[in-house]
């Protein structure tokens, strides 16, 4: 028998198992998340968590996801909140006494993408973790195959942007306008996301189409992605030091450590939902 946790990062649902410390994931874990993932004959999420905790350090977690179609992901912003959340929850077994005294637990976190680290506080709810992830630099990233056949107007804003997995952001007028699924589907190999600016001034509006997945009520790294398109292209006001994105699934919080360049931090919550064993 074996015991997988479930979470959510607004919306953006994942399995969690823990196995050895940086252990090789190969094809019969890819069938396992495409048979896990399956939302009617399986538990049902956006991806498969493999969360390894260093022998010797329970603060040093590795993290490997695997998309709902099993294919690997280097990264993901609110999947990686949700792994550091059970690890938290494993660790602790009561998610309120564990850094009780300082406020927080720092975790590192080794990804696909590279090390990241992730601060944790608990919140007034016990299933419910406040995190904020050191999300690394935003790294361009030429135009992807069959981009021209998307049919953007010239003059709209488009980026394409690493944050250790590829994203495309394009700015539109209205995002819920707009056909996102038949656009996806054109670029599968990119998270693709359509933003609009507001509905405050330090805010923008973004859905998602992911790599893998599908549309997802969320994404971190497609939030920080459009976050940082969006204050290059003016679409926030620059001196804010936090934009707001708002996504189906809630709201997170994109920190920029420069107004136009580098470095950002990503800030949303982390929900225990079950736990399920097969």
């Amino acid at each position: 028998m074996n015991s997988i946790t479930k979470h959510h990062g607004l919306g953006n649902d994942f399995l969690v198992l823990e196995r050895a410390f940086a252990a090789p994931v190969g094809e019969p874990e890819a069938d396992l998340a495409r048979n896990l993932c399956d939302r009617r004959r399986g538990v049902g999420a956006d991806g498969l968590l493999f969360l390894g905790i260093h022998p010797d350090d329970p603060e040093h977690l590795s993290m490997v996801l695997l998309n709902a179609d099993g294919s690997r992901a280097e990264m993901s912003g609110n999947g990686i909140r949700c792994l550091v959340q059970a690890a938290h929850r494993r660790r602790s077994g009561n998610i309120d006494d564990l850094g009780a005294a300082t406020g927080a637990v720092t975790y590192h976190v080794d990804t696909d993408a590279g090390r990241r680290d992730v601060v944790v506080r608990a919140t007034d709810d016990p299933d419910t973790v406040m995190a904020e992830v050191d999300m690394g630099e935003v790294v361009a990233l030429p135009e992807p195959p069959r981009w021209s056949e998307l049919g953007c107007d010239p003059m709209r804003p488009v980026a394409h942007v690493s944050l250790g997995n590829p994203h495309s952001v394009v700015a539109v007028d209205d995002v819920t306008q707009v056909d996102l699924a038949m656009l996806g589907g054109i670029v599968p190999q990119v998270n693709l996301e359509i933003v609009e600016p507001g509905p405050e001034d330090h805010a923008i509006t973004m859905r998602v189409h992911e790599r893998g997945a599908g549309i997802t009520e969320a994404c971190g790294t497609g939030a920080c992605a459009s976050a940082w398109a969006a204050a290059r292209w003016g679409l926030v006001a620059t001196r804010e030091p936090e934009i707001l994105v708002h996504m189906d699934g809630g709201d997170a919080s994109v920190r920029l450590h420069h107004p136009t360049e580098g470095r950002l931090t990503l800030v949303g919550p982390a929900t225990y939902v079950a736990t399920v064993t097969f």
